[in-house]
């Protein structure tokens, strides 16, 4: 079980907020689908084998059904369902999801993520389009040391058909998540787990080198015969395209493929640096899912991050998680002046002002440390309050200044410089 106390919120909304002003300027829009879904839903959509990473169960009505792991499903019913949505169709989702994964460091069973998906007649810069915003993200957050990796899912399909020789769907979807644990595992335990699976370590470990393959088109192509590959030629224009939009921070990595099934084309992760937490980020073409959904007619690219392990980056780099807009904090000297610091709290908090009082009578001192996140602390004091005065206290520099109390109530935004 996991729990968010008042600064993890905090945090979480810090990063929400920075997301909508994102989503805003892209053009997305809002939307939260079911958090539960069918589990024959995500199984047709996502492979049998996501039993084993959600939580499923029946109903009152004998359904089985399960929580959502992600947006994209639930998305992606819901546009294939709206026959007439003027297309492209673009949205931006934030909310908790479920994964009943083994719990670790900025991932629990319970967590937040944020995402966005284009539905519709697409082409290589929708998908850069979901990358440009997924960097532009990461800049308005503050985060540094992000690399953008870039992929194509048919490319590595292509090679791991030609290595086992053989595109049959269950051996292409185990060779991917293969390919997909290399960030997570050694060398030596994925070839060993696949040997117990009857997986030849030769080929597997061919395909494991290739997945190796990482930098700018020129460079792999130093190292790499491409000209076979399919989708290299999609892939260079996307890269083209993203150093056109003066996103610099990306490179070509052939070890990006995504786990789950319904990606289809092109696939990117973006990495801090500097750390060992794993993607932040991933995302990509997933043409196929609509498909299930009865829609052909219908291209789909997006991208999805926890927001918890983005977190554990802002705090790492020393991010400041300051929110725009200010709280006031109303303080009361002793018990004759609580019922009319409450008067005040409540004629802010009509006029829309973010006010917080103590009601349980505590000293001075304490409310004023209750109230050091505060931009102001408007103190009610016998002397003061006796000649229609309050103390004003700036909990920023620490200055204190005498105002009228009737000034304040009258015009409180200009008084307090909000």
């Amino acid at each position: 079980m996991k729990d968010f106390d008042r600064d993890e919120m905090e945090k979480i909304e810090f990063v929400r907020q920075k997301f909508l002003e994102t989503a805003k300027i892209f053009g997305f829009n809002l939307m939260e689908p079911s958090p539960i879904e069918l589990l024959s839903v995500l199984e047709a959509k996502s492979g049998p084998s996501i039993k084993d990473e959600i939580y499923y169960f029946k109903d009152k009505g004998d359904r089985e059904v399960a929580l959502r792991f992600d947006f994209t499903v639930g998305l992606t019913r819901y546009v294939a369902s709206q026959k007439t949505l003027k297309l492209p169709a673009k949205f931006s989702s934030f909310g908790g999801v479920w994964r009943y994964d083994e719990p670790q460091k900025g991932r629990y069973r319970f967590f937040h993520q944020w995402n966005i998906e284009t539905f519709g007649n697409l082409n290589a810069e929708h998908d850069a389009e979901i990358i440009e915003f997924t960097s532009r993200f990461f800049d308005n957050l503050g985060l540094q040391n992000v690399v953008i990796d870039i992929n194509h899912r048919k490319l590595v399909e292509l090679y791991i058909s030609q290595v086992f020789e053989s595109n049959e769907t269950t051996l292409l979807h185990d060779i991917f998540r293969a390919v997909d644990k290399i960030q997570k595992k050694s060398k030596d335990e994925i070839l060993q787990e696949y040997k117990q699976k009857g997986y030849s370590s030769e080929k597997l470990l061919r395909i494991l080198e290739f997945s190796n393959l990482k930098g700018t088109p020129s460079e792999i192509e130093r190292n790499f015969d491409t000209s076979d590959l399919d989708g290299w030629d999609e892939l260079f224009t996307l890269y083209d395209s993203l150093k056109d939009r003066g996103i610099d921070n990306i490179r070509i990595n052939f070890g990006i493929v995504r786990g789950l099934d319904y990606y289809s084309g092109i696939v990117f992760e973006a990495f801090d640096t500097t750390s060992d937490l794993g993607a932040l980020v991933g995302g990509g073409r997933y043409d196929s899912l609509p498909s299930a959904f009865g829609r052909n007619d219908l291209g789909a690219t997006g991208v999805a991050g926890g927001v918890e392990r983005i977190i554990l980056r802002l705090d790492a780099q020393g991010i400041s998680y300051t929110m725009s807009g200010d709280t006031i904090s109303v303080l009361y000297v002793n018990e004759e002046l609580k019922p009319h610091a409450i008067q005040c709290a409540s004629k802010l908090r009509k006029l829309g002002i973010s006010t917080n009082i103590d009601l349980s009578n505590k000293p001075l001192k304490k409310q004023m440390e209750i109230s050091s996140d505060s931009k102001f602390c408007i103190i009610f004091a016998p002397k003061e309050f006796s000649e229609k005065q309050i103390v004003l206290r700036n909990m920023i520099d620490r200055t204190e200044k005498q105002i009228s109390l009737d000034d304040l109530i009258t015009n409180p935004k200009d008084v307090l410089n909000l």
